[in-house]
């Protein structure tokens, strides 16, 4: 059941950011509205709560666990590119955006395959 309400609000962040992105394009007055800038915080909270649970249920911690701190560290990645996404315009944000979507695409690949270097 975790997995599947992580899994939930996976696709929610990743469709939040990018809705937001699109309405900074084409609606940016949409963006100040109060929800609009609670939602995501509390999506990702919640996103971050249920990966907590699974990996506590899954008992990941008690061994090999670099694919672990790998997507901690994408994540860090996504969530600063995507900060200088939603605060920035031009060519460079659009450049932060391909970036966080790759951190996003590998903290998904590492997730099913539990290896950090899948890639080698």
């Amino acid at each position: 059941m975790i997995k599947i309400i992580h899994l939930t609000f996976i696709l929610l962040s990743i469709s939040s950011f990018i809705g937001r992105i699109i309405l900074s394009q084409t609606h940016p007055s949409i963006l100040k509205q109060r929800a609009l800038k609670i939602a995501p915080h509390v999506i990702d909270s919640l996103l971050l709560l249920s990966g907590i649970t699974l990996v506590i249920q899954g008992g990941w911690l008690s061994s090999d666990f670099g694919w672990i701190i790998a997507k901690i560290i994408a994540l860090i990645g996504y969530i600063i590119l995507g900060v200088f996404v939603m605060r920035k315009r031009g060519p460079l944000r659009w450049i932060a955006f391909l970036g966080a979507m790759t951190c996003f695409i590998y903290i998904g690949i590492v997730a099913v395959t539990k290896n950090a270097f899948f890639f080698i």
